[in-house]
């Protein structure tokens, strides 16, 4: 069974938290402060970390942010009180999986928590190779032509997603799901703005892309 790390400062919630996951059979661990629970999840194989955002020492920005950069791959769901918009995708920008806002109940919790450890370890190779690029899931790291290209944690989510399904027509509201995490406001246009921003660094002519095919009136495909 997975391995859960709860980086949460509210020992009531903490531990609530705890027995609920552990009665759903993970392996769970509680770090207080943002500098421990770093320490933990750099150190503990875990598959999932649940970080709370207000945290003494580091927020949950600066935790999940300094994971990322260091080339952790664990999911990340953040736990927030926070519930403008904003704050919400710069959690997920900065490279959380996906953000429930609190008060939530344990049901909601749990689902999303499956749902995340489906789409994270749902067999990724850790170099994936089309055309002239390479994108190193590890390492969070794209090159083209052997040189590194700049991507945001959102952009590497969305080729992952499409990587996962490959082949596949995807929808909007299912590239959305998959990328920012179910039940978040996310318009179309700001998919295709993403998915347009991807063509810039993966296709030989992001004017006219062989890749990252758009299929009017229903989403994109993915053939690479």
């Amino acid at each position: 069974m997975a391995r859960i790390l709860i980086v949460e400062d509210d020992p009531a919630i903490a531990l609530g938290l705890e027995d609920d996951l552990t009665l759903e059979g993970y392996q769970v661990e509680i770090a207080q402060d943002g500098s421990a629970g770093l320490t933990r999840a750099r150190d503990g194989a875990f598959d999932l970390v649940l970080l709370d955002l207000m945290l003494p020492k580091k927020d949950g920005f600066e935790v999940c942010r300094e994971l990322r950069r260091g080339g952790s791959k664990v999911a990340i769901i953040m736990l927030t009180a926070k519930t403008r918009d904003a704050e919400k995708v710069l959690g997920l920008e900065v490279g959380a999986d996906d953000y429930v806002t609190k008060p939530f109940s344990p049901a909601e919790l749990r689902s999303r928590i499956k749902a995340v450890l489906r789409r994270t370890t749902n067999d990724m190779p850790d170099v994936y190779r089309f055309g002239d690029v390479a994108v190193d899931f590890v390492r969070f790291e794209l090159r083209k032509g052997g040189s590194v290209v700049h991507v945001t944690p959102t952009e590497l989510k969305l080729l992952s997603a499409f990587v996962r399904n490959r082949g596949k027509v995807m929808r909007r509201q299912e590239i959305t799901d998959q990328v920012w995490g179910e039940g978040t406001a996310i318009t179309p246009r700001v998919v295709d703005t993403h998915v347009a921003n991807l063509r810039q660094k993966v296709e030989p002519d992001p004017a006219d892309p062989v890749f990252v095919v758009g299929v009017r009136g229903v989403g994109y495909r993915f053939d690479g």
